[in-house]
């Protein structure tokens, strides 16, 4: 379905808006990013759903836009956004452009962290549904945060989507940044949000969600030691946790998820093109 033309022409002033206003995240409709969407002029705020999950709505110049988190399994080609609006529902089509992510090989010393007993299962069926409840989190009452900042100093270790290979065996892709920082480097929170849990994870190691409101959620892992309690409100900027090597790791460092509409997305987006530059500055001089 091809998208029509003023639907076309309200993208790129959204875009343009955007821009303007130094807002992020970046808009990059491939599997693992954001497609921006553009849903019209509305008396009250619309709803959107890509399939079955809810997406971000915020307002953009005289109308609405979706904010949409596309996984890494999404195809190429046109996909649906239902929109629900004053009692009548409309389906508008986007296009998501395919992406190729490189292959990343990883020896972890203790084998238990790539094949676990029989014994570890019950405890990791456990963590996985305490991260799928804290993922899906829904709080309409939260007005989003979208101008995310670093939330630790360190070098750029690892980059969101590599199809990932543990002691020659695979894996899931990368859901996350990698930063590599010394242990007890302090961890802050990129946007004000409510802590919603946290826990010691078999593979995460010490491990923090946080909830930035309308299905944005961010994860923080491999943790030295915890800083904040779950119901607990923080600032941007807040410490929240101290970098370390806890769960299945190689040295110390963060990794940082970020979820929209319980999709794991490429965290950079919500960076700009000189954050992510300088991140990733002492591994080009490396190089060099």
């Amino acid at each position: 379905m091809k998208i029509p033309e003023v639907i076309t022409l309200c993208f790129l002033f959204t875009l343009t808006t955007l821009a303007q206003a130094g807002t992020l995240p970046r808009e990059s409709s491939v599997p693992g990013g954001i497609a921006i969407i553009p849903l019209g002029a509305y008396d009250e705020k619309p709803s959107a759903y890509f399939y079955n999950n809810r997406a971000m709505v915020k307002p953009s110049g005289e109308g609405w836009m979706a904010l949409v988190g596309l996984p890494l399994t999404a195809k190429p080609g046109s996909h649906p956004l239902r929109v629900i609006a004053g009692g009548s529902t409309r389906t508008l089509a986007f296009t998501v452009t395919d992406k190729k992510y490189e292959e990343q090989h990883i020896t972890i010393k203790n084998k238990r962290k790539v094949n676990p007993y029989a014994s570890d299962m019950d405890r990791i069926l456990n963590e996985q549904a305490r991260s799928k409840k804290a993922f899906a989190s829904w709080d309409a009452q939260r007005n989003a945060q979208l101008d995310f900042k670093l939330p630790v100093s360190g070098r750029l270790s690892g980059t969101f989507g590599k199809r990932r290979f543990f002691n020659g065996q695979a894996r899931r892709p990368h859901s996350g940044l990698d930063i590599a920082a010394a242990t007890g480097t302090d961890v802050a929170t990129p946007a004000a949000g409510k802590v919603i849990e946290t826990g010691n994870y078999f593979f995460n190691g010490n491990t923090v969600f946080i909830d930035h409101g309308e299905g944005l959620v961010s994860m923080y892992c491999h943790l030295d030691s915890i800083a904040v309690e779950v119901g607990q409100e923080l600032r941007q900027g807040e410490v929240l946790a101290q970098v370390g090597m806890t769960g299945r790791v190689t040295g110390p460092h963060l990794h940082w998820t970020v979820s929209l509409n319980n999709i794991r997305i490429d965290p950079a987006l919500f960076l700009s093109h000189e954050t992510m530059a300088a991140l990733d500055a002492p591994n080009r001089k490396s190089r060099e």
